[in-house]
């Protein structure tokens, strides 16, 4: 039975306990104990609490929902929560722990552990958890009787639940990620864990509102254009953004496949690095995986000895010239001049305020001893234009009959069987409907497969080709160890008011031309702003260097104040939508 965090919140009386029949608290902790010992702990901080038997799982997990029930009324991070399978789950481990326990002191010997044994984490809305609705959001995969319920598990929930982490919940998105903010027709609306009336970012928002506010200790996000890495910079977190390929998407509900991405958020770059070691790997059910160096290995090791000392970056200029990339790419067929008006439509200026802050953040890094290049020369104007020739609308539905094909429900395995069953149409990001591409009258979007497609190679092959070349050679002529530059181009915007004479759609950032040619990319948190909301910093790197790319988020994260918990309120101007229940 999977119980809504409005429900979960009468279970805090006796009364409701019995009647929605939420489990039992379990053997109380004292209570400023666990605060501290559990506010913003880490992974290997958790493992050795239960290594010391200062907690039970059960006990750990229960706080965790406690805080839930405290506060996802307010923040409306979470869509679901799993509180009975949570405790269950809990449960089992506590009695293996038992188990080991007895074998110990019987052999000498003690089972080995999974690197998430026991840590609380929740999952993004659109990752398939085996018998939940697979929501991404939308209020039409929740349609009675025609619910996306999930047949099993996306391949990254299988690994983690195989690593000993414990799913409390499911995220809150924007529909089918498609929104720089988060809020959702298949639930309402997130708000950030520092100030409920500000955007947390989107689409990852629920997640980063949750690890922010210690509802989990972390959880996947996913990122088709800046949607790990924005939420993460609005909410001091560390967001990673692997190589395309590290980690398989399948099993992710998709909004552009071409672009896609998945990969863990957390409060350091340790529990992020051991997250993503535990995500990481080849599998049948994505053919990116195959591509990923058989060397390539992400672990923790040497991450405490880190340094920045030697470290060379470059600032991209187009990034700081405000110079936009439309969602999607323009297609070759459109001609320059019209592309020329799209361009310009994306353009996003780099706000005073954020690039202050960046600013300031590159000063820190030329005293811990990196040096960082700022010049027009570097990844120009010009690249924003070469990157804008990606084109990968025509390619959407393709990605989403892909999706349903295996992780769809047993009514329906591609979107026109969706359309048929259901008697409406999928949402229109998910199909590429040609209406929603406003380009030149004269150009038609037809929805095609990229296998088969004749013009596959000159809109989406070798654009991207040439732009990842040119990204290589900018680090090798230059002889640099990666990119930096502001994870967002403006602070997160008060929700609670109009912004610019409509309501928010952001905040935005200018980093979708890391998913085109899937690169690897960090965000870390970087300052604040004047209102207190975080700023966060991004670094990208050549492919298949994350560990690398680790090793600097985490030199960077040791020189640096870390980040300070944000205060949490049990009450809000803003109302949350009323939670669903499902069984």
């Amino acid at each position: 039975m999977l119980t809504s965090s409005r429900a979960l919140r009468s279970c805090a009386a006796a009364l409701a306990v019995a009647t929605l029949g939420c489990a039992p608290p379990a053997v109380p902790v004292a209570v400023n104990a666990a605060d501290r010992d559990l506010l913003d702990v880490t992974v290997p901080a958790l493992e050795q609490l239960y290594a010391d038997k200062r907690y039970t799982v059960t006990q750990v997990v229960q706080w965790h929902l406690d805080r839930i029930d405290r506060y996802n009324g307010v923040y409306g991070a979470l869509e679901t929560v799993l509180r009975e399978s949570a405790l269950a789950d809990a449960a089992r481990l506590d009695a293996e722990a038992d188990a080991e326990a007895d074998a110990k002191a019987a052999t000498g010997d003690r089972a080995t552990r999974g690197p998430l044994w026991g840590v609380p984490i929740v999952i993004k809305a659109n990752t398939s958890v085996q018998g939940q609705i697979t929501t991404a959001g939308w209020e039409g995969f929740t349609r009675a009787g025609h619910e996306l319920i999930a047949p099993k598990d996306a391949t990254i929930v299988t690994r983690l639940r195989a690593a000993g982490a414990i799913i409390v919940g499911l995220a809150n998105m924007p529909d089918l990620a498609n929104s720089d903010t988060n809020r959702s027709s298949s639930f309402g609306r997130t708000g950030n864990a520092y100030d409920v009336r500000f955007s947390p970012g989107g689409s990852s928002g629920g997640v980063v509102t949750a690890v922010a506010a210690n509802m989990a200790v972390l959880g996947n996000g996913t990122d088709t254009g800046n949607s790990i890495r924005m939420p993460a910079a609005t909410s001091a977190l560390v967001g990673v953004f692997p190589t395309r390929g590290v980690v398989s998407i399948a099993g992710i509900a998709p909004l552009d496949w071409l672009l896609d991405n998945t990969g863990p958020i957390a409060r350091t770059v340790t529990d992020a690095a051991i997250a993503l070691a535990v995500m990481a790997g080849k599998d049948s059910l994505d053919p990116t995986t195959r591509s990923v160096p058989d060397s390539l290995r992400v672990t923790t090791e040497g991450l405490a000895a880190a340094s920045l000392k030697g470290k060379r970056f470059g600032v991209p200029a187009f990034i700081m010239a405000g110079s936009g990339i439309p969602f999607h790419g323009i297609p070759a067929g459109v001609p320059e001049r019209a592309a020329d008006s799209i361009r310009a439509a994306a353009n996003m200026a780099l706000r005073d305020d954020t690039r202050a802050l960046f600013m300031k953040a590159v000063e820190s890094l030329r005293a811990a001893g990196a040096e960082v290049v700022v010049s027009d020369g570097i990844l120009p104007t010009t690249f924003a234009t070469m990157a804008s020739r990606v084109s990968t609308y025509a390619y959407m539905r393709d990605g989403t009959d892909r999706f349903l094909a295996t992780f769809g429900p047993a009514a329906y395995h591609s979107a026109a069987q969706y359309e048929q069953v259901v008697g409406a149409p999928l949402y229109v990001s998910s199909i590429g409907a040609e209406e929603h591409f406003r380009v030149m009258p004269s150009v038609r979007l037809e929805q095609r497969a990229l296998e088969r497609d004749a013009d596959a190679e000159r809109n989406y092959h070798a654009p991207r080709r040439a732009m990842l070349a040119e990204y290589v050679a900018t680090l090798d002529r230059l002889k640099l160890d990666g990119f930096v530059y502001p994870a967002i181009q403006m602070a997160p915007p008060d929700e609670s008011m109009p912004q610019d004479g409509r309501v928010s759609e952001g905040p935005h950032s200018a980093t979708s031309w890391v998913n085109m040619i899937g690169v690897p990319a960090v965000v870390v948190y970087a300052g604040n702003y004047a209102n207190g909301l975080p700023f966060g910093l991004e670094f990208s790197a050549r492919p298949w260097t994350d560990r690398a790319l680790l090793g600097i988020a985490s030199a960077w994260e040791q020189a640096t104040p870390k980040r300070t918990p944000p205060k949490l309120v049990e009450a809000g101007l803003l109302s949350v939508v009323k939670a669903r229940t499902a069984k």
